[in-house]
């Protein structure tokens, strides 16, 4: 069980999504976010005071998947997100220690299904 974390460009996400549901992955959180990473931000005038802003928004998109989904996943989230640009994003696997699903009990690889 893996849980996999992406941090992309707002305006990318529903590229994203149709990615993801066309490689039949349904099942995600979606966070908004701040961040800076090597774009850094940029410089701007409001009410003639010089401001920067070096924290931009962000999505964070959690998706918990069993192993055999993982690849599907991460194409997915790629293929949604690529622009070619600095700022397109992360992406972070890590693995999931457990899993429970509230409604029924069930644990492991048949309660993130």
């Amino acid at each position: 069980m893996k849980l996999v974390i992406a941090m992309i460009q707002p305006h990318k996400l529903p590229d994203v999504k149709e990615a993801l549901f066309a490689a039949d992955i349904h099942r995600m959180t979606i966070t908004n976010a701040l961040g800076c990473g090597q774009q850094k931000g940029f410089t701007e005038t409001y009410r003639g005071v010089l401001t920067e802003v070096n924290l931009l928004k962000k999505v964070r998109l959690e998706v918990a998947v069993n192993e055999d989904y993982l690849e599907k996943t991460v194409e997915a989230i790629i293929k949604g997100a690529r622009t070619g640009n600095i700022g397109d994003g992360k992406i972070f696997v890590l693995d999931i220690g457990e899993c429970i699903r509230i409604r029924t009990g069930e644990k492991g690889r048949d309660a993130i299904g």
